[in-house]
């Protein structure tokens, strides 16, 4: 027979305490240090556990905090979950993982069904950070946006995209390129993303020729892109807005007989560590995941605590050079 979970009150009458403050000494609350020590002691040898939906019930917490992936069939979020989600056990927390799978009616809906379901705080990496949902539901449920502003968040972890974008095109232009593919997951339902928008702008800048085409996380559905990308007028380079992306443009490349950079170059744009691995190594910009982990967990665990001060983190990146760009003649 499995042992039956000890009580409260079998703590206090080992201890000589009242159940009150038992429950204070466990929280540490308005009781001396001895008393805590005593009662730790005594609540260890009788195997006793907070449980935790009685203490969800009293406290108005669960412990929970909701992370809203835009899709994890990208690497980099993939990553990125794997950090959060240790961080916050780091602060007592647990991770309630959902996947929109690149679908803004499901990110909506799984938005939704986090704060029905009480979370203490939600993290997301948007989809469509200018849907008109974003601003109510934030009035019901802390929200620290990371990557895109929301309206109505408790705090952010923002990508200096402009920034981002400028190093790369910036980079491919110094080395010869003019005509360059941009391979982007936003869809036509969401094109407001400023990396999209800056795109076009700072290609116009430096006098460049890009075609933007849209390309999924998936590798499949990512090379099947690509494919059809270096089968026609082929660019000089291809620029993904994620690594994972670019590994498509290698998967097709290698069905086609291409080599990188010979034939074409590629960039990525999350440093994902397999981004070094690749044969050449992926030429790609990095926005350092995991200040950015620490960053987001920092703000949800405050907002989530009750704080009313609205902080954000800007985050710059840096270019990480590497064989997968060709200099051009």
């Amino acid at each position: 027979m499995p042992r039956k979970r000890a009580t409260i009150r079998e703590v206090a009458q080992a201890t000589g305490l009242s159940p009150a403050a038992v429950s204070y000494a466990l929280r540490g609350l308005q009781v001396s240090e001895e008393t805590k020590e005593r009662v730790r002691a005594a609540a260890a040898e009788l195997g006793y556990e907070a449980d935790p939906i009685a203490r969800a019930l009293a406290s108005g917490r669960t412990g929970m905090i909701g992370l809203l992936c835009g899709s994890l069939e990208d690497l980099w979020q993939q990553a990125l979950a794997v950090g959060i989600s240790r961080g916050l056990r780091e602060k007592d927390r647990y991770a309630l993982i959902l996947d929109a799978v690149g679908d803004p009616t499901r990110e909506r809906a799984l938005a939704q069904q986090l704060r029905d379901q009480r979370v203490d705080g939600l993290i997301v990496q948007s989809i469509d950070p200018v849907a008109a949902f974003w601003p109510e539901l934030c009035e019901s449920v802390p929200v620290v946006a990371i990557g895109d502003s929301i309206a109505g968040t408790a705090g952010e972890v923002v990508f200096d995209n402009r920034h981002g974008v400028t190093l790369a095109l910036e980079h491919l232009r110094a080395l010869g390129h003019h005509h360059i593919a941009v391979l982007t997951p936003t869809q036509a339902s969401t094109p407001d993303r400023p990396a999209d928008v800056h795109v076009t702008a700072e290609a116009d800048r430096l006098g460049l020729d890009i075609e933007v085409t849209t390309a999924p996380h998936g590798l499949a559905g990512a090379t099947l892109a690509a494919h059809e990308l270096l089968t026609g007028k082929k660019p000089s380079a291809v620029f993904c807005f994620a690594d994972s992306i670019a590994y498509g443009v290698y998967a097709a490349a290698q069905d086609l007989g291409l080599s990188i950079p010979g034939d074409v170059s590629v960039m990525g744009y999350d440093d994902h560590p397999m981004s070094g691995l690749l044969t050449p190594g992926l030429t790609t910009v990095d926005w350092d995941i995991d200040g950015i982990v620490r960053a987001a967990v920092r703000l949800i665990s405050a907002a989530a605590d009750g704080g009313t001060r609205r902080r954000r983190v800007m985050q710059k990146p840096t270019l990480r050079e590497r064989s997968s760009v060709a200099q051009l003649t």
